[in-house]
């Protein structure tokens, strides 16, 4: 595999799975030419003239859509940690004898360990899309056959509607849905709150199958997916267990450190003046996150302050805010618990969108770059500001890139991270992965001290008397190293790239390599 240095200066394969690839080039340096992929022509007289597409099960509609060796296959997130969907669907694969499939999810979860054996088998070729905990480990070891892609959950919309990744069958799991194929995530016993993520796949797929264990009689209103897209329609006792399909850290954090960097980040937005009457936030789940949603508000109660709209990852912390008069929207990509599918469900202001709307880079404009302050999390920071949220310093794959790096596009863009976690440096000398270049990263909040990008004078000058602890971010690193030592290098076979990141526009912007 021929490696090349890019922009950023990391070293990239210049072909992965047989498909040329162009390195990043720099921040909003590439610009794509050409025209947008197109779906197949399909004609009505294929499907029945009642407009009933159910089929007896998922082997059928495998077997209608024209399942062969090689194939894409894609299927969605939104069950969470409670997807079984997704493991049956790839025992009827194996049953049928199928191989080399590139399997194309929005997001993996723990649960798709089950699926490790069929990529032992060769029933699944490669992951483009996160490679999370245990096929995270597997991916890392060298043990896939092919290399994984890793994108943002906009790059996976921008690398389907770029002609980049063809889908063959899309696999969509519907919490609702009616005989013709509409379907929705806000009704049922497996609700999800919105199947916005599946939306390129209905668009762009040969083929679309929908799965559901609540069929309705037509029409499914609202529609999030539209029969007009849909081959088939499945009907399924469950999809999954309902009690893990809202899953993740959904409660504040009870660590006082965590806490305090909560409040940190609450008093920065406060005092650089981002807020103020009108202004936006992007926030989602994690502990650091809830809390800050918390301290802020109350900073909004006491100035009289209203946000025209926050966006998420929704969960009770921000339906509160609107249901509170706080704000005037929600502008929810995933609901992550319980009260935030009920207000999607109930509350017309609590809106359901895509990565088409607002993370696609390759479009005329998201609502991103739009946000005020958006309110990250990182696995490692260094000196230069740059950032990783796939692996940590032992090289691991373990998580997943999801909206992190189109959210870089906010007006200010905060990383709220420990200093260190389980006296493993965070604020180090350079990151292990590159996901976020630095120039995109405006504020570092730590218990430690906050450290605000130098290319940032506004920021400086705006917190010049504040009582925050601003610090270079040398000068946190040090007290890190002082507190835990210099964290060791992984130690990879630099022969072997086991997975890629792309960057927003398609690029390549780091390689992740075997771990020896």
């Amino acid at each position: 595999m021929r490696l090349i240095i890019n922009a950023a200066g990391r070293y990239v394969p210049t072909e992965v799975n047989g498909v040329k690839q162009i390195p990043f080039t720099g921040i909003n340096k590439f610009r794509p030419n050409g025209n947008k992929a197109k779906p197949m022509i399909n004609s009505c007289i294929d499907y029945p003239q009642d407009g009933n597409k159910i089929v007896k099960n998922l082997k059928d509609a495998l077997k209608r859509a024209g399942l062969k060796d090689g194939m894409t296959i894609s299927t969605h997130h939104h069950l969470r940690n409670g997807d079984v969907l997704t493991n049956i669907l790839f025992d009827t694969i194996h049953e049928l004898g199928i191989k080399n499939i590139r399997w194309f999810p929005s997001a993996s979860f723990p649960v798709h360990e089950y699926l490790i054996k069929y990529l032992e088998d060769g029933t699944i070729h490669h992951i483009e899309g996160s490679m999370n905990g245990p096929l995270g480990k597997f991916t890392t070891d060298g043990k896939m056959k092919g290399v994984g892609v890793l994108r943002s959950h906009g790059g996976r919309y921008q690398a389907v509607q770029d002609g980049e990744v063809h889908i063959d069958i899309a696999i969509i799991a519907a919490p609702t849905a009616d005989f013709f194929g509409n379907a929705n995530g806000v009704y049922g016993k497996s609700a999800s709150g919105l199947i916005g993520f599946a939306l390129v796949d209905s668009e762009y797929a040969n083929k679309v199958i929908v799965v559901t264990d609540n069929l309705v009689p037509f029409p499914c209103v609202p529609w999030q997916i539209q029969g007009n897209n849909v081959d088939y329609v499945v009907q399924v006792d469950s999809l999954g267990d309902a009690s893990k399909i809202v899953s993740g850290t959904t409660e504040v954090t009870k660590s006082p450190d965590r806490l305090l960097i909560a409040e940190y980040v609450a008093q920065f937005i406060d005092e650089a003046g981002i807020m103020k009457n009108g202004f936006s936030f992007q926030a989602g789940s994690g502990g650091t996150n809830l809390a800050f949603v918390l301290y802020l508000k109350e900073r909004m109660k006491a100035k009289g302050i209203k946000a025209r709209f926050v966006r998420g990852g929704s969960t009770k912390y921000l339906v509160q805010l609107l249901e509170e008069g706080l704000t005037d929207y929600i502008l929810d990509g995933q609901t992550f618990d319980l009260e935030g599918v009920r207000s999607m469900r109930e509350n017309p202001n609590h809106v359901n969108t895509s990565p088409f709307t607002s993370y696609n880079f390759h479009g005329k404009g998201n609502f991103a770059s739009i946000v005020d302050v958006a309110v990250l999390g990182a696995t490692e920071v260094d000196i230069n500001f740059n950032a990783n949220v796939v692996s940590h310093s032992d090289g691991y794959l373990l998580h997943g890139i999801g909206g992190w790096q189109n959210c870089l596009y906010s007006k200010c863009t905060i990383l709220a991270v420990p200093s260190f976690r389980d006296r493993i440096p965070v604020i180090i000398d350079e990151v292990t992965t590159l996901c976020g270049p630095g120039e995109l990263i405006d504020v570092i909040i730590t218990e430690r001290g906050i450290a605000i990008n130098p290319k940032r004078k506004d920021l400086i000058k705006a917190m010049k008397n504040t009582s925050l602890p601003i610090k270079p971010i040398k000068k946190i690193r040090d007290e890190v190293y002082e507190i835990c030592g210099v964290p060791a290098k992984p130690k990879i076979n630099k022969n072997k790239v086991v997975a890629v990141i792309k960057w927003v526009d398609g690029t390549l912007i780091d390689s992740v390599f075997q771990i020896k």
